[in-house]
């Protein structure tokens, strides 16, 4: 199942701080609730897992997070996400586009979803992603 979503945010940092810190995994990952790093695996990627609520089940996911395009001077970048459902056959994956500009920004998520968390439904999938990135989007001034 693939889900496409939109959401902005605000922040008072200037945007070369803003970009430091959604480009920096380390801090990044751990704003997003339920996520956490595991270890960093290169400049650009860190091992990563979620642990999420949907519905009355809650699933983890374990995987990389890479920075896959920076462009410091437009800061854009773009963030790939690739885990595997912990105990089952799903994955999660998603590619991330942050697009900064004054005084804040726009999140574009494309996430891609199979396994137990699929079967929940469309409706469901999307409402808890929707959920943890808008709340991801209050923590970003943070962070």
């Amino acid at each position: 199942m693939a889900v496409e979503l939109d959401h902005s945010f605000t922040t008072s940092k200037p945007d070369d701080e803003s970009f430091a810190a959604i480009t920096d995994l380390e801090r990044v990952v751990p704003a997003v609730q339920g996520g956490s790093v595991l270890e960093t695996t290169g400049p650009d990627s860190v091992k990563a897992e979620i642990l999420v609520k949907m519905g009355a089940m809650s699933m983890k996911f374990t995987g990389t997070v890479e920075v896959t395009e920076k462009d410091e001077a437009g800061h854009r970048a773009v963030l790939t996400v690739k885990s595997r459902e912990a105990g089952g056959q799903g994955h999660a994956n998603a590619t991330v586009t942050f697009t900064l500009n004054d005084g804040g920004g726009a999140i574009h998520t494309n996430a891609q979803i199979t396994g137990k968390a699929a079967s929940m439904g469309e409706g469901v999938v999307a409402g808890v992603l929707d959920a943890l990135i808008a709340d991801f989007t209050t923590r970003i001034g943070q962070i």
